[in-house]
């Protein structure tokens, strides 16, 4: 599971559905979430979260250009290859976040087919529905923004 900290930017809520964008570092990321209103009144800008997502919900593109639906683009570079016979484990240090890495699992045939090295550049695509959202226990003393 891919984790990494940050800060909530925006909520934009309507019945079950809550759209939350989320700063971490200099990206800016977006998680849609589905559950009871009553889940997400309690959030609030400036709160701190954990962003969690399956290391298999992470698409990987090099030389992406245009328009893309996805809203959740993590560029970065290779730093690790684990080669499999049918899926391949790709380790990403992140250019926007100072020592995170993520990996993303994709099939050995897609790998073979970006031609995927150590080294790199290349971009995690997330869509914004597979993102989780943790809140963050407040530290003594602190209230969190609320």
């Amino acid at each position: 599971m891919n984790q990494f900290s940050g800060s909530i930017t925006a909520i934009e809520a309507q019945g079950s559905v809550a759209i939350v964008d989320v700063r971490a570092g200099a990206l800016q990321l977006t998680a849609t979430l589905l559950g009871h209103p009553a889940q997400f009144a309690g959030w609030v800008c400036g709160q701190q979260v954990r962003m969690a997502f399956k290391e298999t919900e992470v698409a990987l593109a090099k030389n992406l250009s245009g328009q893309i639906s996805l809203r959740n683009r993590l560029p970065g570079r290779i730093s690790a290859v684990e080669w499999g016979q049918i899926l391949t484990r790709v380790r990403i240090a992140l250019d926007d976040l100072d020592g995170v890495e993520i990996s993303s699992v994709i099939t050995t045939r897609s790998a073979k087919k970006l031609a995927v090295q150590v080294g790199d550049a290349i971009e995690g695509l997330v869509k914004s529905n597979e993102m989780s959202l943790l809140e963050l226990p407040v530290a003594a003393g602190e209230d969190g923004g609320k």
